[in-house]
Formats: structure tokens, sequence, C-alpha cells
């Protein structure tokens, strides 16, 4: 029996990589986030998937969470010399990596089995799968117009005001074929942004579906730590959908799925009114900022997961 942990992003990759040093291969599944991906200079773009394969592999800028540690920018910075679009950062040693993903996609492969075979060469030896090898897309309805989620992360830098976010494809996507959903014992939604990172994988049916269903345990980690979001544009996306930034949004917005809710210990007071939603709740020291932080956090999500389930 497996953990099937959901994510996205730096903030969902923390807590993955603490995970990913108690539970064998055997035992740990990642299901990624890829309403991120796009297409760039002819090539195929996964932020997410190799964020957290970058985070396995110990490889990843530890400064910025995402991309790669000591990287060069000789390409992008030729591209810019040239006029060419670098308003998406490509380092050296990432842009080897596109390419190398997108040659495999072009040869007949699916996601799937370029990011098995990414993660493979970097010796990750956890399952990484990407939630669908249906293309799903990001789309921010923003002030203004309509940006996929690069052109409004990256090339806007999140300014615009957010009106409404919607997953273009999802609602045919398939699940990724190799999850084995009847392995399954216990569902973890790391504490990604709830409506970039993780509702782009909950909009697809059959996985919506299944957890939804009373046998598996279902438990996220919150992102949202005494009224903001430690990382990214959480906070901002929510105060301009109209939500209150606290925990009790988060509960309601997982409220159809969850089991259980992990707060930080600084949001205690929180867990009474999670758990009149029916969502057991406990409070934790969520802020991970040392692979021990990681780790121990992990270890409390499994342990709170454990008693989910009996």
């Amino acid at each position: 029996m497996s953990v099937l942990a959901v994510t996205g992003g730096v903030g969902g990759a923390k807590l993955a990589v603490g995970l990913a040093h108690i539970l064998k291969p055997d035992q740990l599944v990642f299901l990624v986030n890829t309403g991120d991906d796009f297409c760039h200079l002819g090539l195929h773009i996964s932020p997410d998937l190799d964020t957290l394969v970058y985070s396995l592999a110990g490889v990843a800028c530890p400064k910025k969470g995402w991309g790669r540690r000591d990287e060069t920018w000789s390409f992008v910075k030729t591209l810019n010399d040239l006029g060419g679009p670098a308003w998406f950062q490509l380092g050296d040693k990432d842009l080897a990596l596109h390419v190398y993903r997108t040659q495999i996609l072009n040869d007949g492969g699916s996601l799937t089995d370029a990011t098995k075979e990414i993660a493979e060469a970097l010796d990750v030896k956890h399952s990484v799968l990407p939630c669908s090898d249906d293309p799903i897309a990001t789309v921010v309805d923003s002030e203004v117009g309509e940006l996929s989620f690069q052109h409004y992360f990256v090339k806007h830098q999140c300014r615009p005001r957010v009106k409404r976010i919607k997953y273009d494809g999802a609602e045919h996507a398939r699940l990724n074929l190799s999850l084995d959903l009847a392995t399954i014992s216990m569902v973890v939604i790391c504490p990604s942004n709830p409506y970039l990172s993780v509702d782009p994988i909950l909009a697809i049916p059959d996985f919506r579906k299944f957890l939804q269903s009373p046998n598996v345990p279902v438990l996220a980690v919150s992102p949202i730590v005494q009224g903001r979001a430690l990382k990214g544009p959480t906070t901002k996306i929510m105060t301009e959908l109209g939500y209150t930034v606290d925990n009790k949004t988060v509960a309601r917005h997982y409220k159809e799925l969850l089991t259980g809710l992990i707060v930080d210990e600084g949001d205690a007071t929180d867990c009474e009114t999670i758990m009149s939603l029916g969502i057991e709740c406990i409070a934790r020291n969520t802020v991970m900022r040392t692979l021990d932080d990681r780790i121990r956090l992990a270890q409390e999500t499994l342990e709170f997961g454990n008693t989910l389930a009996n």
C-alpha cells in the first residue's frame, strides 16, 4: 500500500522531500500538477515536475527553491541580445533538460515517459507522475484579459488582478494511467497553492471521484500561516477572489475531499471551526526552513494520516 502525495510548486516540494526521506520508493508516489506546462521556444516546459525532480535529486537552487543549483545563464543572455523572448528565464542546465524532454515527446513518448527518464538520470528513486498525459492548461482570467499561467506568473509577475481561474482540458483529461489507485492507502495534499497548483489535478474527474471515496483518508497541509502564504501569490489570489486568507477558507475549499487538515501551530485556534466542518484538524509547526523541518513535518503528517485511517 502506498501514500500518494499531490503536489506542485516550491511549497509542495518541501514536504515531498521530507516524505521521500521517510518512505521507500514502493511506499510513495508523487502526482504532480501539469497546469503550468507550456510551450516556449518550441520546447515543452514542465515547471512543477522539474521543481519536484530537482528537489528530490538535491540539485534545486537552495535560494529560489526552483531551477538548478549553480546554474549559468549564457543562453538566455544571448537570446536577449538577439531581441528574443527572454522573459522566461531558462538556465543553461535547465535548458538541456527541456530539450531532452521535447525530443522524447517528439519521438512519440509521453510526458510520463519523459519524466521517468529524466528522474532516473538524476537518480530519483521515487515515482514522479504527471497528473495526466493529456494537456491541462491553467488560465487566469484577469483585469487585462485571459492569460496563460506562465504569462500571468512570470511575464506579468502576478500583477494583474485575478477574476477567475480555469483549467482548460481538465474535464476531459484522464488521470495518469500509470497510477494504480487500488494500491493507495493515504492521500497527502502538500502545501501548494490550492488554486494554481492543486486544483488542476483535482479537476480531473476520475481523480476527484476517487478522493470522494470514504475508503482512503485524504489530508492536507495548509499553505497559510497566520493569515498569509509564505511563498508565491496565494495570498494575493485569495484576496482578489474574495476569500479570507486563513485556514478555514482552505478547509472549505477542500471540504468535499478532506478527512484531515494540518495547520500551523500559530493557528491552533482555527482547529475547532475546521472540525465543525467535519474535518479533523491538528496544529503543528508547518514552516519548513531546513531539511530537518521537512522530515519532521512529513513524519507528523503520516502519523496524523494513520490515525485517520484507523
